[in-house]
């Protein structure tokens, strides 16, 4: 117990990809994650191509969900370039679509933002040489300035961050090496650590293993729907 309230469990998933021509529904399972959890995460990559109809889909799932859902975009999400209404398709279906926002319910912080690429550690990609190149680690910093303004906003003593990119290498092990710089940035966990959190959580990287840690120690989840979970199911329960 923190803060003098019951932990919150908390379903966390991503990568769900929904097509406009596939028959495949997650009205069910969203069902059954109303029943075993307090709030339900999504990590981004919620469609295929980013098309508005595939929002239109995934939000008629969405109804069948009671408990609130909060989430990021991905970058398949982008892809058709309708960011815009792809997220208000999906907020009007009641989903709280972060980038660069807070939310709490019942005394946890929800931060989200769908970060960006950029590689690990000493080997991060670093803003020198042509312009492409520094305007690829500008996009890559925008995202951690955003991130960094969302978590300052947050009042609760407990949070989650919720990402679509990886913010360390041990969760995306087992993607082919060559990838790795695409799966995600240290950056994001660079910022995340000056700051306590109690999980983060994203998706992207749909190998890899669940569990890993910042830098400084705090807890790291992958929750791509593809990944092995302790549930044994496609979603993984946090309690925060």
């Amino acid at each position: 117990m923190t803060d003098e309230q019951p932990l919150l469990r908390v379903a966390a998933m991503g990568d769900l990809h929904v097509r406009e021509d596939s028959n495949s529904s997650y009205r069910d399972l969203f069902a059954e994650v109303s029943k075993d959890a307090d709030v339900l995460v999504l990590t981004g990559d919620l469609t295929d191509l980013g098309k508005p109809r595939e929002a239109e889909i995934l939000a008629q799932d969405i109804k069948a969900c009671s408990i609130p859902i909060v989430g990021v975009l991905g970058n398949h999400d982008y892809e058709c370039g309708a960011p815009e209404e792809v997220t208000q398709i999906l907020r009007e279906a009641g989903m709280r679509v972060l980038d660069g926002q807070s939310c709490e319910i019942d005394g946890v912080g929800f931060v989200g933002v769908k970060g960006f690429a950029g590689g690990f550690g000493r080997r991060m990609l670093g803003s020198f040489g042509e312009p492409a190149i520094k305007q690829f680690v500008g996009e890559a910093m925008n995202e951690t300035i955003k991130l960094e303004n969302a978590m300052r906003q947050v009042r609760a003593k407990r949070s989650l961050v919720i990402l679509h990119y990886a913010p360390i290498v041990e969760t995306i092990e087992s993607e082919p090496l060559e990838i790795y710089p695409f799966l995600g940035s240290s950056r994001l966990a660079e910022t995340i650590d000056r700051f306590k959190v109690s999980a983060i959580v994203h998706g992207h990287a749909h190998r890899g293993r669940f569990e890993g840690r910042t830098p400084g120690g705090q807890p790291v989840y992958n929750v791509a729907k593809h990944i092995e979970k302790p549930t044994g199911k496609p979603y993984a329960i946090l309690e925060i």
